[in-house]
């Protein structure tokens, strides 16, 4: 089972709180943050950001988990990773607030709840993820967590009036080990 926080050098990632309601809302309804996530409605209402957490604070931790990112007191954006444990599989998904973009947040949140996965699962094999190949933060993030790119969806999805690309990447357990050897 994953820890309910997690903590790094910078974050907490911590469960969703209904407090958490003002700070999802002010990220979530900038477009710009929006634009290469579905099925996030835009315009964002209160009553998303609310419907959001109601989710995330029902969900079986045990197939999924998911944990507010907080950064100096505020909740900046949140992580989660599903797990498929028959087939030995996680997929991974994670946002961060477009004023934080590009300071490494989404990296540290991310290898943390990598890094925890592979610890809590010794039988798990394989994380996984998939972007927008036009999010080409995104993209670096997964990079820099040593995930390999493994393919492209051409026109996979229709998001916000564009087809769009999906990139797929995974880490196996062997080169995360590795990868912490070097570290």
């Amino acid at each position: 089972m994953l820890p309910e926080v997690i903590e790094t050098e910078r974050l907490k990632l911590r469960p969703y709180r209904l407090e958490d309601v003002e700070d999802v809302l002010s990220y979530a309804s900038d477009p710009e943050w929006a634009r290469y996530l579905g099925p996030v409605p835009q315009p964002y209402t209160r009553a998303d950001a609310e419907g959001f957490l109601a989710n995330q604070l029902s969900q079986d931790r045990t197939k999924r988990a998911s944990w507010a990112i907080e950064y100096a007191g505020s909740a900046v954006g949140g992580v989660n990773i599903g797990f498929d444990l028959e087939n030995r599989v996680g997929t991974i998904g994670y946002s961060v607030a477009r004023r934080f973009w590009g300071n490494g947040l989404a990296t540290e949140a991310a290898g943390a709840v990598i890094e925890t996965s592979f610890a809590a699962f010794p039988d798990l094999n394989r994380i996984q993820a998939t972007t927008d190949e036009q999010n080409a933060g995104s993209v670096r993030v997964l990079e820099k967590l040593g995930m390999v790119r493994e393919g492209v969806l051409r026109q996979d999805q229709y998001l916000r009036g564009r087809f769009r690309n999906t990139v797929w990447c995974g880490l196996l357990r062997c080169e995360w080990e590795a990868r912490r050897n070097w570290t």
